[in-house]
């Protein structure tokens, strides 16, 4: 069982990655599991031109970092995408990345290529706010679950994390890195 995990904050050990880390704690107490992270904010990825260069052929014409993390994403068991959360939103870095992804989705839907369905992959999305938001994660939600989709990854379960603003506020949140911790278990034996 590989795990990838995305992280999408341009902060590094903000909030979403420390959340991000627990859960990986989790993944790792299983010996038979691995884990890889890569941080977004460290590639160059240019964002999606909308050329439909990936319409006929399924792969994307741009040749950049995003390049190597296709075969990443294809070939891990499970993928977390980890971001905080900016004007109710997933970070720039995990949109241009999603974004990229059409060449994934056009690989789906119009040349009919189905890729590892029936393993039983997932996606999971972790992702903090600063505020408390009602409809705060609406948008990531939507997003994710139509990433997850193109990439014939079933929805596996969420950790949506409010009012962590000031770096370190994660920290103190030591029932949810607690939940972190076992979500990352979960995800390890193939039960999330």
């Amino acid at each position: 069982m590989h795990t990838l995990i995305i992280l999408g904050s341009p902060r590094k050990n903000g909030n979403s990655e420390t959340l991000a880390r627990s859960v990986a704690s989790g993944i790792e107490q299983n010996s038979d599991a691995t884990l890889e992270f890569i941080r977004l904010n460290d590639l160059q990825i240019s964002p999606c031109q909308g050329c439909g260069g990936c319409d006929k052929t399924s792969t994307c014409v741009i040749n950049d970092d995003m390049t190597a993390l296709y075969e990443k994403v294809d070939n891990c068991d499970h993928l977390i995408l980890v971001s905080p959360i900016y004007f109710y939103a997933l970070s720039a870095q995990c949109k241009t990345f999603i974004d990229r992804f059409q060449a994934r989705w056009a690989r789906k839907y119009l040349s009919g290529i189905r890729f590892r369905h029936d393993e039983k992959r997932q996606g999971t999305l972790l992702v903090t706010a600063a505020t408390e938001g009602k409809k705060i994660f609406d948008g990531a939600l939507l997003t994710a679950r139509t990433l997850f989709d193109a990439l014939d990854l079933e929805n596996g379960e969420s950790l949506l994390v409010r009012g962590v603003d000031q770096r370190g506020a994660m920290q103190k949140k030591t029932e949810i890195l607690a939940q972190a911790l076992a979500l990352g278990r979960k995800i390890a034996s193939g039960k999330s």
